[in-house]
C-alpha cells in the first residue's frame, strides 16, 4: 500500500531526481502531470480502468481525464496539503509501467494546467468572493481558490506594484521543453513578450490587445 508510505512533501530537488526515472512525466503546480495517446478508443478506456485498479490497490487516487484516445494524469497527495510525495513518485511508475505495458505513448507535452492570476487590492475578500460565485474553497492563506473536484484551474490574488489594464492573468504550465516553442506561438500570432527576465520559471507574454500570460515551469 503507498499509503504506508511517508506523507512529507518531497523537495524540489528530491522530485527532480526521480523525475530522472519518470521519464514519462512532468512537474505541474504541485503535482505530477502527464498524458498518454492510445491507438483507439478502447485502448484509452482499459488504460484508464487499470489505473483505477491500481489506485485502489494502493489507496492513493490520481486525477484521470480521459478524452477520446488521450488520458490526462494528475497526481498530488492531497493529505499533504497537495503536495508531491513519495506516493506520487511511486504512483506515477506504476501507471508508466501499465501504459509500458499496453504499448501506449506519453505524450508528456500534451499536459498542460493552467491558473487565473488576479491583481487585487485585498486578496483575501476577493478570495471570498470568488469562491462562493465558483463553487471553490478558500486556501488556507485566503489568498487563493481550488475546485474541490480538481476539475477547474486555481484563481490566486496578488497585491500588484505593475498594474495593467487587465487586471486578470493566465498562467499556463507546460513541460520545459516546451517553453520556447509556446512563447514563440505567441509571437508568431500576432502577440508579443513583454518579460523574458523571470525564464525559466515564467515569460510573460501578451496577446495584440495587452492580455497577459505567463508561460510557466515549475521551478
Amino acid at each position: 500500500m503507498l499509503g504506508c508510505m511517508a506523507l512529507t512533501a518531497l523537495e524540489p530537488q528530491e522530485i527532480a531526481v526521480a523525475l530522472e526515472d519518470l521519464v514519462d512525466w512532468r512537474r505541474h503546480p504541485r503535482a505530477l502531470a502527464t498524458a498518454y495517446e492510445a491507438g483507439s478508443v478502447p485502448a484509452a478506456l482499459e488504460l484508464v480502468a487499470a489505473i483505477g485498479v491500481v489506485a485502489e490497490e494502493t489507496g492513493h487516487h490520481p486525477d484521470v481525464d480521459w478524452r477520446y484516445r488521450h488520458v490526462f494524469v494528475r497526481t498530488t497527495t492531497r493529505a499533504a496539503g497537495n503536495h508531491v510525495t513519495e506516493r506520487d513518485t511511486a504512483l506515477a511508475a506504476r501507471i508508466s509501467a501499465l501504459a509500458g505495458e499496453r504499448g501506449i505513448p506519453a505524450v508528456p507535452a500534451a499536459a498542460r494546467s493552467y491558473e487565473i492570476g488576479v491583481d487585487a487590492d485585498d486578496p483575501a475578500a476577493l478570495a471570498h468572493s470568488w469562491a462562493a460565485a465558483l463553487g471553490y474553497q478558500v486556501g488556507p492563506e485566503e489568498d487563493e481558490v481550488t475546485d474541490p473536484f480538481g476539475r477547474g484551474p486555481t484563481v490566486w490574488f496578488q497585491r500588484t506594484d505593475s498594474p495593467s489594464t487587465s487586471r486578470l492573468h493566465l498562467d499556463v504550465h507546460v513541460a520545459d521543453e516546451l517553453q520556447g516553442e509556446v512563447v514563440a506561438a505567441v509571437g508568431a500570432s500576432g502577440g508579443r513578450t513583454l518579460d523574458p527576465s523571470h525564464a525559466p520559471s515564467f515569460v510573460v507574454v501578451a496577446d495584440p490587445d495587452g492580455n497577459r500570460f505567463c508561460i510557466c515551469t515549475v521551478h
